[in-house]
């Protein structure tokens, strides 16, 4: 699997241990650090893009084979932590795309029904969420995913930057026009 990265703009810590692995070509052991360093944070990354703990569970997995099949082309640019979120992003882009495509054709087969409703909480923060999400949705995808990488991955701005392949002022930038366009779409909830 090919992983596409612009060039990152930040270096990765010399004593890292895990580019120390990939330096000796010690992928399994370097696979097992990432797994054990950055395995939940990639989890709750893929669970932001993905809402869906099972899919999020296989983003997860798939980003970590994806950097295993990376490694020998990685080049210590950028924190092996944006490294890798980089790859999850695009993991979770594919999976979003694929899920678009497949409700789009559910809707044409099925009428939307809804089902009854829980309690008055339950529902309103379902529909609170909904919104949100559709809201995130409606984001340019370029937006949308330094946005997350920002405040749900908490990645430093120069991390954002070097997972989506651009320069920090454009992660800035990206993540300042995110919040102005969900403050305006979401005036009573921010």
């Amino acid at each position: 699997m090919a992983v596409e990265m612009g060039a990152p703009t930040t270096s990765a810590s010399p004593s890292d241990p895990i580019v120390d692995a990939i330096a000796r070509g010690d992928h399994r052991a370097a696979l097992a650090d990432c797994a054990r360093t950055h395995g939940a944070a990639i989890g709750r990354l893929c669970m932001a893009w993905l809402g869906a703990q099972a899919e999020a569970e296989e983003a997860a997995q798939e980003t970590l084979l994806a950097a295993f099949g990376a490694m020998p082309q990685y080049r210590a640019e950028a924190t092996v932590r944006a490294w890798l979120f980089g790859i999850a992003r695009h993991v979770c882009a594919r999976r979003v795309e694929t899920r678009q495509r497949r409700e789009a054709r559910l809707r044409l087969v099925h009428s939307d029904a809804d089902g009854a409703p829980g309690a008055d909480g339950l529902l309103a923060a379902r529909r609170r969420a909904e919104r949100v999400r559709d809201a995130l949705e409606r984001l340019k995808p370029s937006e949308r995913d330094a946005l997350v990488l920002r405040y749900e991955a908490d990645l430093s701005f120069r991390e954002v930057a070097a997972a989506c392949g651009i320069d920090e002022a454009a992660a800035r930038k990206r993540v300042s026009r995110a919040l102005e366009h969900l403050r305006a779409d979401l005036p009573d909830d921010l």
